[in-house]
């Protein structure tokens, strides 16, 4: 199964990109994992807190994302509401033996905003990094590196510990 992270909105820090260049190379020699950014909808000071203008925002996000899915991938948001897991549920969640009629896992992470509600409602599951909030270029780096430790329990590795 292939692995992939639709993040909105590109890596500002060089911090964030080295971290997150990090964890793509180890996975490099297993199940490579591909990041697509989504262009983020950039809203002024005054629509940021318009609801209609976010809504907005979040359903041209919405859109784009959908368009890079398919009907056959296994589709998990970041949601401050889902689900929290620990590291070896996430690690069965990419395990392709266990979601065998998928091609695909992918991993989305909205803006500030979060994602709109069809974005969410296409999605077979949510999961949580706890009920704090992080900033979504540190959520990827988090992710990443899950995603990285969910494939050493894979392959049993001491990296897990």
């Amino acid at each position: 199964m292939k692995l992939a992270v639709i993040a909105v909105g590109k890596l500002k820090e060089k911090y964030f990109r080295d971290a997150c260049a990090e964890y793509i190379k180890r996975m490099s020699a297993m199940t490579p994992v591909e990041i697509i950014e989504i262009e983020e909808e950039h809203l002024s000071a005054k629509d940021e807190r318009n609801p209609v203008m976010v809504e907005r925002s979040l359903e041209r996000e919405g859109r784009r994302i959908l368009n890079r899915l398919w009907e056959d991938d296994l589709t998990i948001a970041l949601a401050v509401e889902g689900r929290t897991v620990t590291s070896e549920e996430l690690a069965r969640m990419i395990e392709p033996a266990i979601n065998p009629p998928f091609k695909r896992c992918i991993f989305i992470i909205g803006s500030s905003h979060g994602l709109a509600p069809a974005v969410y409602a296409g999605c077979r599951m949510k999961i949580s990094f706890g009920p704090m909030t992080f900033p979504h270029q540190l959520a990827r780096v988090i992710l990443l590196e899950q995603i990285y430790r969910g494939q050493m329990i894979l392959r049993g590795s001491d990296y897990h510990k």
